[in-house]
């Protein structure tokens, strides 16, 4: 079957709804904007309000879809290689707790990368399954994670043949992947699903230069954000699906049930439109980003105390591919953390980077940048590099990560379990009933249901004291955490 990659059923039904003018008695209240706050309606145009639509019957309903969401979904699965597509109003967030809670019920296991975003742990929480842990390999020379080995997903399923899914990141946030394929046929030889974050991922599906998609891998489902990186607007996201092993019928019902019923026609509609620019002018737009992006890599390691990896990082397991559109500038040889680049070139030069830490500032290079742009980011790095090489000492990298603790209760029975609030302080071998997650490096240090040793009390600490970001407790301060109430002991 032949599918037009050209056409945009929904966009086009759309503009032809607000073309008519019709006179609603349906929400949203404001009425094309008539009922809003001048000001705002006057910002955003008359022609997005006329398009903030609710699922009338001639724009069909993302929640059973049998007209132009459909039609717009099919050209979807087409674009990306997959069976099935499914539009995510809930962003990428959606579509990883869809997979998971498509696959996994009460006590399941499933095999999960420690480096994981925190909608994956909520989903674990709300199925009541049961982590098992892959550890990230770290990379000495950058301080970041990468993916996880070969090996070690062989390893995790000769002891857990029994888990119900694994899970992969790929790529990871700072572009760099393991061997998916591999992975992949291991995994499927176990006869068990294969789940992707692909949320960092929507172009690779479209240049042969960028590393391997989930569906091209084989992979059964992925959560690929095509707002980051693809084009569409913020939260708006698909589930890739391929027939098999995973119930379709199930995810369809999922998803419906993590959807708000006042799904953003904007959001959809933008959708519809990316699919077809990605579809029609993918490799190009991919193309002219990764000469970009290769522009500016060389240029910014040309630089005095600054590095971007590039091709020399490939080589081992868990750097099998990379993608180059990731800018990662690691600047610990001047003299200065991430954080302070950060807010450095938004004070001096009113650049927004995506991410600081310790050692690094990620910048992303998308279809959305110009060679201005570029030129602007290395006239910046410039001048930090000037006020800094060779003036500041540069910082020592400390990799000092504790080893993974104990899961003792399952992530569900803790988080809903009966707490009490005690000293951070004096909480060794309790066990922890929220989050903790410590940036850098970002991976989660404490999940509901493990139990806090005093090195991770060591840890944190000494990161709460260097006023690095410490995340995920009720108590912002971190002085206090809840932890599972202890029957005592009856003598």
């Amino acid at each position: 079957m032949t599918v037009d990659q050209t056409k945009t059923p929904l966009f086009t039904a759309l503009k032809e709804h607000a073309g008519r003018n019709p006179v609603q008695f349906h929400i949203p209240g404001h009425k094309k904007g008539v009922g809003m706050d001048p000001e705002f309606r006057e910002f955003i145009g008359d022609n997005a309000l006329s398009i903030d639509l609710i699922n009338i019957a001639p724009l069909d309903d993302l929640h059973q879809p049998t007209g132009v969401i459909e039609e717009s979904q099919k050209l979807a699965a087409a674009a990306f290689g997959a069976d099935h597509t499914f539009f995510s109003v809930q962003g990428t967030s959606g579509a990883i707790m869809t997979m998971i809670l498509t696959v996994c019920s009460q006590g399941d296991k499933i095999i999960v990368p420690r480096n994981i975003h925190k909608s994956i742990m909520a989903a674990i929480i709300f199925a009541g399954a049961k982590p098992i842990f892959l550890k990230p390999v770290r990379d000495e020379n950058l301080g970041i994670d990468h993916g996880v080995t070969t090996s070690s997903v062989k390893r995790a399923l000769e002891r857990h043949p029994d888990a119900k899914a694994l899970l992969v990141i790929n790529p990871t946030y700072y572009g760099v992947c393991a061997n998916l394929k591999e992975i992949v046929d291991i995994v499927h030889s176990y006869n068990i699903p294969v789940l992707v974050d692909e949320a960092h991922g929507v172009l690779i599906h479209f240049h042969d230069k960028l590393p391997m998609a989930a569906m091209e891998a084989g992979a059964d489902m992925a959560a690929t954000s095509v707002h980051k990186l693809g084009g569409s607007m913020t939260q708006s996201s698909v589930l890739n699906i391929r027939e098999g092993r995973v119930n379709v019928r199930r995810a369809k019902t999922i998803i419906s049930m993590l959807t708000t019923t006042s799904t953003s026609y904007i959001l959809l509609g933008s959708l519809d439109c990316a699919r077809r620019n990605l579809a029609l002018n993918g490799h190009m737009m991919a193309e002219q980003t990764l000469e970009l992006a290769n522009y500016a890599r060389e240029e910014i390691n040309r630089i005095p105390g600054l590095e971007c990896f590039g091709e020399e990082i490939l080589g081992t397991e868990a750097t099998y591919d990379y993608d180059p559109t990731k800018v990662n500038i690691h600047v610990r040889h001047l003299g200065i953390t991430g954080y302070d680049a950060e807010n450095w070139l938004r004070e001096h030069y009113n650049i927004e980077v995506e991410l600081s830490d310790m050692y690094n500032v990620l910048c992303l290079i998308t279809p959305g940048d110009t060679r201005e742009n570029v030129d602007t980011l290395l006239d910046a790095l410039r001048r930090m590099s000037e006020e800094n090489y060779n003036i500041r000492q540069a910082n020592e990298l400390v990799i000092k990560i504790p080893k993974i603790p104990q899961l003792a209760l399952a992530p569900r029975d803790a988080f809903y379990g009966d707490t009490e609030l005690i000293p951070f302080k004096e909480s060794a071998d309790r066990i922890i009933a929220e989050f903790i997650y410590v940036y850098p490096p970002g991976i989660p240090i404490l999940l509901p249901g493990e139990v806090i040793s005093q090195d991770l009390i060591d840890y944190i600490t000494e990161h709460i004291d260097v006023g690095l970001p410490v995340k995920g407790p009720e108590d912002r301060s971190i002085e206090y955490v809840k932890v599972i109430v202890e029957a005592p002991a009856i003598f």
